[in-house]
């Protein structure tokens, strides 16, 4: 599955430096409001240590035999394929969004295809850079932006009744049923939001934009972190051995694990002669399940699953040895595969 988050906020509270520091490319981000319209989309790969180790026992497992041995690709890395994440820079939103202020229509519209939203809020004075309200006020500006997504899911939620008024005179069970639900909105099911893409119910995780000076006092929200947007733009533009040699790392990563917890990820790996991947799953799948993100025949043919943990695998120094030691486990559909786990699945 390919997880695509999109990025939202006022104008001028970093989104899109925030997209080019994450995607690594050049992007709009002039001192004015609406610099980005159409929406900007990049695929970022989810950085991931426990790839490269895995990659590496795998070479150092080579059968003599193999045809990498023989056309001298030994020790060479097989291709290795991390998780993506897709992320996509939406215009700013301003106070009236829901009612076509500022092309508010637009860019409401590419919310509603996002898995999640990443809500970049400014936390930082600086005159020299445009505030849509003449001063940033975290708190504020959440209010803002929260009250157009819920102004346009009312907009959504009537036009939904309408229709469903209608075709309950019909006499149609669902129908009146939806009209209940949708005359209390405020408790409307968490699934009837997902079915008709309320924007409200996105899970949202909060980016406060800090600076090295003149930040504002940070609101303690659940789902939030802080990173300072503008040098996390200039590392991503050094080369990664200065910044190894300097001793500087990147905060984005951190990001997208938050982003992974918020929706309730999780990551299990499968490594070979050819290829070690990564593959993201949602927390709670079973071996079954997990095999769909390979392909729709692993899990319809699914006979078992071998799993080892990714760490007794490097530590087992190879499959066989796993094996022998009996720390390589053949599970069944129902297993509950862990965070961590490397699989070979039977089919």
């Amino acid at each position: 599955m390919s997880l695509k988050i999109g990025i939202v906020g006022l104008p001028n509270v970093g989104k899109s430096t925030l997209f080019q520091a994450l995607t690594k490319k050049q992007v709009d981000t002039s001192n004015y409001p609406f610099a980005t319209i159409d929406p900007n989309v990049g695929v970022v790969q989810v950085l991931d240590e426990r790839l490269e180790k895995l990659a590496a026992l795998s070479r150092s497992n080579l059968p003599a035999g193999s045809p990498r041995w023989s056309s001298g690709e030994a020790g060479k890395a097989e291709k290795i394929i991390p998780a993506i994440v897709e992320f996509v820079d939406i215009a700013g939103l301003v106070k009236g969004a829901a009612g076509g202020e500022g092309l508010g229509n637009k860019f409401l519209s590419h919310i509603r295809e996002v898995d999640a939203i990443c809500h970049v809020v400014r936390a930082f004075e600086n005159e020299k850079i445009v505030h849509v309200s003449g001063k940033p006020n975290p708190l504020s500006d959440i209010e803002t932006i929260k009250t157009e997504l819920a102004l346009k899911d009312l907009e959504t939620v009537a036009k939904m009744k309408a229709d469903a008024q209608k075709d309950a005179k019909s006499g149609k069970k669902e129908a009146v049923e939806l009209v209940s639900a949708l005359e209390n909105f405020e408790k409307i099911p968490q699934s009837v939001a997902n079915q008709y893409q309320l924007l409200s119910f996105k899970p949202t995780l909060y980016v406060f934009n800090i600076s090295s000076k003149n930040n504002l006092p940070l609101l303690a929200l659940p789902n939030s972190i802080t990173i300072d947007l503008s040098q996390e733009n200039d590392i991503s533009a050094m080369h990664e051995e200065d910044r190894k040699e300097l001793g500087i790392e990147s905060q984005l990563p951190k990001l997208i694990k938050a982003a992974y917890e918020l929706l309730g990820l999780i990551t299990f790996f499968t490594t070979g002669e050819d290829e070690t991947r990564a593959w993201t799953i949602p927390c709670g799948s079973t071996a079954k399940r997990a095999g769909r993100a390979i392909h729709s025949d692993f899990e319809e043919k699914f006979i078992r699953a071998d799993v080892i943990f990714w760490e007794r695998l490097l530590e087992a120094g190879s499959w066989p040895r796993a094996r022998e030691l009996g720390w390589l486990r053949s599970e069944g559909k129902e297993y509950i595969v862990r965070d961590g786990d490397v699989i070979e699945f039977k089919i």
